[in-house]
């Protein structure tokens, strides 16, 4: 094991530099991850171009890796031990509060980094707090004693296991938030990596009718979409999505909407409200959403809409994740779709943000610092 640990570093607006850290210092209570795979996802996109804080911070946080040290306390305590292959979960926990006891880990005042200067969470916590190895972008993790792991089932490959926060978040978004289950009818709408994982969690959980929706440029995901399980895509830039969901539900509309354009803007809201069946639909909406001043609170209040925030995922989500993804039951390999190196985050990040310079047709993007 080396004495120096190679990471890149955000340090402004779309700039990635390379830097070395030393290797921590590991405590009876504490471990080192050595990384195996850092997905890329859509906050990385946006968060690369436009940094939530001035100060370097190494990006990455859909981090699957092999125990390389344990301190013996924190076997004991977790029950992880060096060579095992694990999840790492980007919440920190305070591990104190009634959210932690759930499992909740979201929800900790310790791990928003929004509200509170003195939380981690890896990918978000900067450089410059001691050990420095907060982020997947880089050979080594740090885990303090609070870290949250889980153990990859065997059979599973660090690549395929990449996909275990999109698939959490489709566990909790579309079963734990939206209640889909079945006999739904479900209207998704963004094919990202997000609302993909929604369909394969949709259609196991029994969801009669699934429909997707994209645009032009959508056209593979789309079609991943169709080979994952979706009864229906729509390309919202060649058909009147609202027409086409009607026709294809017989006028009634949907029972659940799942919002995964991470928003967007307001049309995806508007055309979930009127997509919703008559009375007591429910939609879920993920992403920050925009000023919006003419809010349909209106139709929202006589259609008997629910509405839900989408935020993250649960301890018990990531374990059913890891379930889904080890059953074999869907071709997830057509979600990860492209490798790089570490000297490509730039480009890595590029291609998943279908943004110029990228590559075309990128789904999920595998990190491998070691490559």
């Amino acid at each position: 094991m080396t004495d120096k640990v190679l990471a890149a570093v955000r340090t402004g607006p779309s700039e990635m530099k390379f830097q070395e850290f030393p290797m921590p210092d590991i405590a009876t209570d504490s471990a080192l991850l050595k990384m195996e795979v850092a997905g890329i996802c859509g906050t990385d996109v946006k968060f690369y171009k436009s940094p939530p804080t001035t100060r370097p911070v190494i990006m990455g946080h859909e981090n699957i890796g092999y125990i390389a040290k344990a301190g013996s306390e924190f076997t004991k305590r977790k029950g992880f031990k060096e060579g095992d292959l694990v999840f790492l979960e980007h919440y920190v926990m305070c591990g104190k509060c009634e959210w932690c006891h759930k499992g909740e880990y979201r929800l900790c005042e310790a791990t928003d980094w929004r509200s509170n200067p003195d939380g981690i969470r890896y990918g978000y916590t900067p450089v410059d707090r001691e050990p420095h190895l907060w982020g997947g972008f880089a050979q080594y993790a740090y885990l303090p004693w609070n870290s949250v792991l889980h153990h990859v089932p065997r059979g599973v490959t660090p690549e395929l296991a990449g996909l275990v926060t999109p698939m959490a978040n489709g566990v909790e978004w579309s079963l734990f938030d939206g209640g889909v289950g079945y006999n739904s009818r479900v209207l998704i709408q963004g094919p990202g990596q997000q609302g993909l994982s929604q369909t394969v969690i949709c259609k196991q959980a029994g969801a009669s009718l699934v429909i997707v929706t994209g645009t032009s440029k959508d056209a593979k995901r789309l079609e991943v979409a169709k080979q994952l399980g979706a009864d229906y895509v729509i390309d919202v830039d060649k058909e009147n999505p609202l027409e086409r969901i009607k026709a294809i539900t017989g006028g009634e509309g949907v029972d659940i909407v799942l919002d995964c354009t991470a928003g967007a803007g307001t049309i995806p809201v508007l055309l979930g409200v009127e997509a919703l069946k008559r009375k007591g639909g429910m939609m879920v909406v993920q992403g920050e959403m925009p000023e919006f001043p003419n809010y349909p609170i209106g139709k929202i209040a006589v259609k008997y809409i629910t509405m839900k925030s989408a935020r993250g995922h649960s301890y018990r989500s990531c374990e059913l994740a890891l379930q889904q993804i080890a059953s074999g039951r869907f071709p997830l390999e057509l979600i990860t779709t492209h490798k790089f190196s570490l000297k490509d985050v730039d480009l890595a990040i590029k291609s998943v943000g279908n943004l110029e310079g990228g590559l075309k047709g990128v789904i999920h993007a595998s990190l491998m610092p070691w490559e």
